[in-house]
């Protein structure tokens, strides 16, 4: 039984982790729609290794708090377990698959956005931030109206 069941089951649950993702998606398209640019032109810092741990933090900060990866986990990790079975290297095994297909993907995209944060000027990058704030408020509303699927 994973959190998929779980969400089909109870009304309350469902409405639960709708609104939490209301509210996550609204406070980032506000933030983003607020931005001037900050990924290109942040203010530097007399100690690069302080910006880097700062970066770091905030980045690790929205990885943590994001509700995506928890129900993503949630729901599709039950799938691949044998009750059966010892638990502990069924988990240390997917642990490292995801761990390993996770960077790949991170280092995939920090290739990319290196790149083409260098094509882009600070106008540009106003522009990226502005759309994609309206495109997470747009979803935000969607949720907001979404209902649940009748059981």
């Amino acid at each position: 039984m994973g959190l998929g069941a779980l969400l089909l089951a109870s009304e309350t649950a469902f409405t639960i982790v709708k609104w939490v993702g209301v509210a996550y998606l609204a406070f980032l398209g506000i933030r983003m729609l607020l931005a001037r640019g900050a990924l290109l032109h942040g203010a530097p810092t007399a100690d690069p290794r302080g910006s880097r741990r700062a970066l770091f933090l905030r980045s690790f900060l929205v990885a943590v708090t994001n509700p995506k990866g928890y129900l993503f986990v949630g729901a599709l990790l039950p799938q691949f377990i044998d009750p059966a079975a010892s638990p502990l290297p069924q988990y240390l095994l997917i642990g490292v698959v995801f761990c390993a297909l996770d960077f790949a993907i991170m280092l995939g995209y920090a290739v990319l956005g290196s790149g083409v944060i260098r094509l882009l000027k600070r106008r540009g990058a106003v522009w990226i931030e502005r759309v994609s704030g309206a495109v997470l408020l747009g979803l935000a509303a969607w949720l907001a109206t979404s209902r649940r699927a009748p059981a």
